[in-house]
């Protein structure tokens, strides 16, 4: 198998994770030096290692009611991997979102050194409840 296919794989089965919540196996496919951010949000707002990726993605995710993924694209590379997506969110008070996102994973070594997601803020405030941004703005760390 190609670096290439491996990376594929790896980012492939990155999102079952993720979409699954399961985010022990999640944490498991990053660099301990890894890093995580939303290019919408501060430029110091990176999470770093997998305790603070995960911490990052179960305040926004684990209060939603319902989170899936609707993949479009995949493209991987030797050291990178980008896809093309959209994430539907419901949240248990009945708001709905469909989210185009755009994501860059770097890897090396089998590990995600880099993931970066664009994506449009104005869409996420118009949908989400005032609830979840108050639960959101705490902070991961």
């Amino acid at each position: 198998m190609t670096r290439t296919e491996e990376n594929r794989r790896l980012i492939e089965a990155f999102w079952v994770d993720l979409y699954r919540q399961d985010f022990a196996a999640l944490g498991a496919r990053f660099d301990e030096n890894g890093e995580y951010t939303d290019i919408v949000t501060p430029a110091e707002d990176v999470a770093r290692g997998p305790a603070e990726i995960t911490a990052r993605l179960r305040l926004a995710f684990d209060q939603l009611f319902k989170l899936f993924d609707e993949p479009r694209h995949l493209v991987a590379g030797e050291d990178v991997v980008m896809t093309e997506h959209i994430e539907h969110w419901e949240w248990p008070t009945g708001e709905t979102m469909a989210l185009d996102v755009a994501s860059v994973h770097e890897i090396r070594d089998g590990k995600i050194i880099r993931w970066w997601d664009y994506w449009d803020m104005s869409v996420l405030t118009a949908a989400a409840p005032q609830w979840w941004f108050e639960h959101v703005m705490q902070g991961w760390k």
